[in-house]
């Protein structure tokens, strides 16, 4: 049996790597050892040797057993894991399909038995009451009053076979010491011994759904030469439950052999160092380590270097991504650390760091789904809410208390279309009290005579600049238009004169885009604009009205004849009033995020106007911000980089790895390269970097360039880009 994860020794041993098939004893991976141990019969007879193990575990396995004669045996392939019992159950209808009533030896690959002698003589000890049709199984002989295995109790003391009893979960320490003292409880071994029809008639009696489901699925099988692969969609209807808890407490007659070889099922740090060698001090040292004045401690280092010092009966293992460290005699417990990470959704319970590959399609969707839904809205909707002055707080502290600091128009119309969007997506939150609190606050406090938007106001709620910026009113007009999609009565109303104020002061007399301000002031940008074609596109998909797919049209038509450089694949940030590229640095400034956000928008468009050629554009500016746009140290997007490449502002921010995300998922089966791993790996750097080293529900906004952390808070306004791109990848590995 070669199926189980190894999650005691996490985080070594992971779902894509487990324990049997890494090299703890420096003689190979101890499935290798364990097929060896079955060819070393002393009358050299041959063993078909099947190994029940995982599908996705094939490639593994090969690599492990090349050149390995099975002696006629062969892999069976679990599409998932289906517990002990469902593996017995093939072992036992696989024999008798092709060797007839045979005896059966059902073992784990994962246990160290270094004397492969005393196992065969311990197994030969077992046949005669095998072929009388009893169940056999095998008893270590207690030295210590384990809490990590299972036990047997078995009847009076006696020599050879023993009669079982009753078998024991896992005990507390107070009943381990008894069980040792007694002497009539031996630890389960987990290896059994058995003619296949004496296993079958006991699945009949105490577990046929199992047996029947089992063999259902071993019929539609697929064989060929590299194993036999069960069917997904009938193997995932059989039962998951171990043999013991199937069979084993409710059969009779079962024997018990007691083994006479050295056994260790390696289930914890302790063990491994209990079998490990060791230094003059009792330590066992894997790796590049540098210890100093510790005993009788574990430490391994599968990346860079550990260094120690003073540490005493204590378990530290260091991979490339996770760090375990506990006293020996709780590193039973690290199952606890995983149950933890895998609530949270958290990858290193289930991949192997390895810089040539990324984890399958999809593989982050559990860990986004429990920030989004389970850390990240619950804090923003009740900590980022201004129940005193209203609006929403521009800024959290690391310790998620609220910062003292100017509320902007731009941040609200964010955290109104971010809990909107939300709820699009399932929230079950307070998503429209919120949308509620939000437009009152904004239209209370946040209107101008002309019916426009204000800028900025105090902490307190009333406005400090009053200007009406073209950014913050397409940020109004984005958060109405899914405040309207949410059921809001009045969004729909608020986005009609929104948009008469923008037609009347901030639209350019000649028609080539809008004016940041309605006094025509400065240089001309880019980025308000496509603000603005976002907010007309989520008005289009929240109405239908293709007088806003126009609106659209226009900015699109912009971008096409002069802010995007045919030359450099590169889009202008600033611009002249006659939108040419603006003079000195400002004309050679860059940003990658923008490059991302632009190429979405322009994928979207392009579907709902059916301009395809835009997605030739969409796909130059993603490449382009890949090419030159990344910092080659953490993989993350830079703030800046001129035309030709050249960095700028070498700082990351986490909203351009939110944009690069929604970019790979738009352009991705758009008549391109497969994006599926780069979607991915975009996740994954925004995760590595700006989210699992924040506290809970928050985010490190800014990291230099060595990877360093730079913010100082946490701002609200990039909420609206992390709830954008997380629920499109949702969404997206959802289809």
């Amino acid at each position: 049996m070669s199926g189980g994860v190894g999650s005691r020794l996490w985080p070594l041993s992971r779902e894509d790597f487990p324990k049997q098939f890494h090299n703890l004893s420096g003689q190979g991976s101890m499935l290798l050892r364990t097929v060896r141990r079955m060819s070393a019969r002393a009358d050299d007879t041959a063993v078909p040797v099947y190994l029940l193990a995982s599908e996705r575990h094939a490639a593994r396995i090969q690599h492990d057993l090349a050149g390995v004669d099975l002696a006629g045996g062969r892999p069976i392939l679990e599409p998932m894991g289906r517990n002990t019992a469902s593996a017995v159950v093939l072992a036992t209808e696989v024999t008798l399909r092709e060797h007839g009533d045979d005896l059966v030896l059902v073992v784990p690959s994962d246990h160290e038995i270094t004397t492969d002698r005393d196992f065969w003589n311990t197994v030969e000890a077992g046949v005669a009451a095998a072929k009388a049709g009893r169940i056999v199984v095998f008893g270590i002989k207690p030295d210590r009053p384990e809490t990590g295995f299972g036990y047997i109790e078995v009847g009076a003391t006696g020599e050879g076979t023993r009669d079982v009893v009753r078998f024991v979960e896992k005990p507390n320490e107070a009943k381990a010491k008894d069980y040792l003292e007694s002497g009539n409880f031996l630890w389960n071994a987990g290896i059994f011994l058995f003619r296949a029809s004496a296993m079958r008639a006991a699945f009949k009696t105490h577990a046929a759904e199992i047996w029947d489901k089992a063999v259902a699925a071993l019929d539609a099988a697929d064989t060929n030469v590299s194993g036999t692969y069960l069917p997904y969609e009938l193997y995932a209807e059989v039962p998951s439950i171990s043999v013991d808890y199937a069979i084993m407490e409710r059969a009779s007659g079962i024997a018990l052999v007691p083994a006479t070889f050295r056994w260790n099922d390696l289930g914890s740090w302790q063990s491994l160092l209990d079998v490990g060698s060791v230094d003059a001090n009792g330590n066992v040292i894997v790796g590049d380590v540098v210890a100093i004045d510790c005993e009788h401690s574990y430490l391994r280092s599968e990346g860079g270097l550990l260094s120690v010092v003073g540490l005493r009966d204590t378990a530290v293992v260091a991979t490339a991504d996770a760090t375990f460290v506990a006293p020996v005699s709780e590193s039973q417990n690290v199952r606890k650390i995983v149950e933890q990470l895998e609530k949270s959704g958290r990858l290193e319970t289930k991949f192997t760091p390895s810089q040539d590959r990324l984890p399958q399609v999809g593989a982050y969707a559990n860990r986004v789904r429990h920030w989004l839904f389970s850390e990240t809205l619950p804090l923003w909707s009740t900590v980022g809410v201004d129940e005193r002055f209203g609006g929403f707080h521009e800024a959290l502290s690391f310790e998620s208390t609220p910062v003292a600091k100017p509320k902007r128009m731009r941040t609200i119309g964010r955290q109104i279309y971010a809990f909107a969007v939300a709820h699009e997506m399932g929230w079950d939150g307070p998503a429209a009290a919120l949308i509620d609190h939000g437009i009152d606050f904004i239209t209370r406090n946040g209107r101008t005579d002309r019916g426009g938007w204000v800028k900025t106001f105090n902490p307190d709620g009333s406005v400090l600049d009053a200007t009406e910026d073209a950014y913050d009113q397409s940020f109004v007009l984005l958060a109405l238009a899914h405040a309207h999609k949410a059921g809001h009565s009045g969004a729909l109303a608020l986005g009609t004169e929104t948009f008469a104020f923008i037609d009347e002061y901030l639209a350019d007399a000649r028609l080539t885009g809008f004016l940041e301000t309605p006094d025509g002031k400065g240089l001309r940008r880019s980025n308000p604009h496509m603000h603005l074609l976002e907010a007309f596109l989520a008005w289009y998909n929240a109405t239908g009205n293709r007088d806003y797919l126009q609106r659209a049209a226009r900015i699109v038509d912009l971008f096409r004849h002069h802010m995007f450089d045919a030359e450099t694949w590169t889009l202008g940030e600033y611009f002249t009033n006659d939108w040419e590229r603006a003079p000195g640095e400002e004309g050679e400034w860059t940003e990658p995020g923008h490059h991302f956000e632009w190429a979405s928008l322009l994928v979207n468009f392009a579907a709902a106007s059916g301009q395809k050629d835009l997605v030739r554009f969409a796909r130059k500016l993603y490449s382009s911000a890949i090419a030159n746009g990344l910092n080659r140290a953490t993989g993350l997007a830079y703030g800046a980089v001129s035309r030709h490449g050249l960095p700028l502002d070498t700082n990351s921010r986490s909203w351009p790895q939110t944009e690069a995300v929604k970019a790979a998922i738009a352009l991705d089966g758009n008549g391109g390269p497969n994006l599926k791993p780069e979607i991915e790996a975009r996740v994954g750097r925004l995760f590595r970097w700006h989210i699992e080293p924040a506290p809970r529900g928050l985010w490190i906004d800014l990291i230099d360039e060595t990877g360093r952390a730079k913010a100082e808070d946490v701002p609200a306004s990039i909420f609206y880009h992390l709830v954008c791109a997380l629920t499109q990848y949702v969404d997206y590995v959802g289809k």
